[in-house]
């Protein structure tokens, strides 16, 4: 016998029903059209192991051990002419870099100044030289060649010479800005730029991977390699407005392993490169050599036992381990850039995001026929056995059997996903 109980039975097991297809998560073709960019890859093909906090190295058989002398927070070797790092201790670690951050601002704006250009320096140029900054001694009112400028920032770590060059550059800002590309194009990912001259800045970071990049880039270029090599010079005192001067005094590089000096020994093969030193950095260092036809590079960043000399006795060991690791182990890594992958367009192409709203129809459109089916059953059912027993009390049954369906439809209508708009087309020009 069919009674009231019975119909309420069958509205509620419907309604249980619907609630859950309502619930039903929308097809892979509802996934949101505009993707977020996947993240830049850096350089490294040893990206896995490179990322990876620790020691890394990678010996055959007959391979010499490691110096167990470095205490430096990070560290890195690599050959030059390959790119292939041969060891390194948390090589991404993102450190204050102290001066060797010189190396890329010559990178970026060596190519925009001619060396052979006059520049009257201006008392607005060197305002902003940073209290304590080491100086080589650039005045204002003074007309210098561009070359003696750059021969301050490679020998002297001249703060000085850095600001007015980044003026010259399009400002200190600016810069920073294009260091920041520069780096990015190289596969230095690590490495945020604030100061361009190297001062401590909050945020100013870079890695001993990164600073090997920018060494090994700085050699391929002659003109940088030049700079970076000379152990001493002359610099101008006083100028003529030609630039000539009047009167000169001596400068010597401060990388103490390519002029042995100060107690550290010249490192035989130095071919140069750069360090740095402030409160917060402490000891940097990018140092490369050659021996027998191989050349290689090492950076070393904040050595924690030692004092000054650590720094320059840490990147000799670990030259020599280098040299002698030559074709005894294999690369853990290269220097060697990735191709940065291509934005994605910011909006589908037109065919394409149909096809997207296409899937998402079908795909929704099928489950929410079968919620349809199901309620077109249900009432159908309900309303016959109503109507059947209702007699004089039909018209109460109906507005009972319209306040029972309700609630199904409130349901249904509530997990009904919203098609998404297409994108406006623009308008004509």
């Amino acid at each position: 016998m069919i009674t009231l109980s019975s119909v309420r039975g069958a509205l509620t097991g419907a309604a249980s029903v619907l609630g859950a297809l309502a619930l039903l998560p929308p097809t892979a073709a509802a996934a949101p059209l505009d993707d977020p960019l996947p993240p830049p890859r850096p350089a490294s093909v040893g990206k896995a192991l490179l990322h990876r906090m620790g020691t890394h190295v990678r010996p055959k058989p007959g391979a010499p051990a490691l110096p167990r002398e470095v205490s430096a927070l990070s560290w890195l070797v690599a050959d030059v002419t390959t790119g292939d790092v041969l060891a390194a201790h948390d090589a991404h670690r993102r450190l204050p870099p102290a001066s060797t951050i010189k190396t890329l601002f010559a990178l970026t704006a060596l190519p925009r100044l001619s060396g052979t250009a006059l520049h009257t320096v201006t008392p607005t140029e060197l305002a902003a030289v940073g209290e304590g900054s080491s100086l080589v001694g650039v005045n204002p009112g003074h007309t210098y060649r561009i070359a003696d400028l750059w021969r301050g920032v490679f020998l002297s770590s001249g703060n000085d010479a850095v600001h007015v060059l980044a003026e010259l550059n399009g400002g200190w800002k600016a810069t920073a800005t294009q260091m920041q590309a520069k780096a990015r194009s190289l596969g230095a990912l690590d490495t945020h730029v604030v100061s361009p001259d190297g001062y401590d800045a909050p945020g100013q970071v870079s890695s001993a991977y990164d600073l090997a990049v920018f060494g090994r880039s700085g050699l391929a270029d002659p003109q940088f390699a030049q700079y970076a090599a000379t152990a001493a010079t002359r610099f101008p005192g006083g100028t003529r407005r030609d630039g000539t001067p009047t009167w000169t005094f001596g400068i010597r590089n401060t990388n103490r392993l390519l002029t042995g000096s100060d107690g550290v020994k010249r490192y035989p093969g130095i071919i140069g490169l750069k360090n740095g030193y402030t409160t917060r950095a402490g000891h940097t260092l990018i140092a490369a050599a050659q021996r027998d036809g191989r050349r290689l590079l090492v950076t070393v960043m904040n050595p924690r036992r030692g004092g000054g000399r650590a720094v320059y006795e840490e990147a000799r060991s670990l030259l020599d381990w280098g040299f002698a690791a030559a074709g005894r182990v294999h690369p853990v890594g290269s220097l060697q850039p990735s191709a940065v992958p291509q934005d994605p367009p910011a909006t589908p192409a037109p065919a394409a995001q149909a096809a997207a709203l296409h899937r998402e129809e079908t795909g929704s459109g099928m489950a929410y026929s079968w919620l349809g089916s199901l309620v077109g059953a249900a009432c159908l059912t309900a309303g016959v056995i109503l109507w059947t027993r209702g007699g004089r009390h039909r018209p109460a049954y109906a507005d009972r059997f319209a306040s029972a369906l309700r609630p199904l439809r409130d349901r249904a209508l509530r997990g009904r996903p919203r098609r998404p708009r297409p994108p406006s087309r623009p308008g004509p020009s």
